[in-house]
């Protein structure tokens, strides 16, 4: 386990380690990718991966699914508008992805106090909306909870993004997608 050097904040203000006692320092966790999600690998019996071991991480402390949300934008739109539109595109689906499954465990868990600092999103694109709407479809028929943000009052389907989930039950989706540069 790593753990961050105190805050500055409990250093410079007097009373602020007893405000804020578990912010001082923050535990660290190194977690290695599942190779399975079949029933063997999650069992505590199960046989810890070389990754586990090459981090110092005891047997019974396998880690778990990393939470993460998935944000599609259109490259065609990154071309042609600016980018501070492009990314408040991105933005509106991520807050309303959060905000529509807010009650799921899988996002409480993504935003809990002490998970804040460390959330995962992975952006990627598209070439256009025939490719985002595809996607849109496959998403829906799997049943993975999204948001297809669709930008009013122009009615243009402009970006996706997931619910938090964990990464080994919807990265299948996304595999063949570019990371958005």
């Amino acid at each position: 386990m790593l753990s961050l050097l105190p805050s500055p904040v409990a250093s410079t203000l007097p009373g602020a380690a007893y405000l804020l006692p578990s912010l001082t320092r923050i535990p660290i966790l190194r977690t290695p990718p599942r190779a399975s999600m079949s029933a063997a690998a999650s069992t505590p019996d199960a046989v810890p991966s070389p990754a586990a071991a090459a981090v110092g991480e005891e047997p019974r402390k396998v880690a778990e699914d990393v939470v993460v949300q998935y944000v599609v934008l259109r490259r065609d739109l990154a071309d042609a508008w600016p980018l501070g539109s492009v990314v408040a595109q991105g933005c509106h689906a991520a807050v309303a992805a959060v905000w529509a499954h807010r009650d799921h465990p899988d996002t409480a868990a993504y935003c809990a106090p002490g998970n804040l600092d460390s959330m995962h999103k992975v952006t990627l694109e598209v070439k256009g909306e025939t490719q985002l709407k595809n996607l849109a479809e496959k998403l829906e028929a799997a049943g993975v909870r999204h948001k297809l943000w669709i930008e009013q009052p122009e009615n243009i389907p402009t970006c996706i993004a997931t619910a938090p989930c964990p990464k080994s039950q919807v990265a299948s989706f996304f595999r063949k997608l570019k990371l958005c540069k």
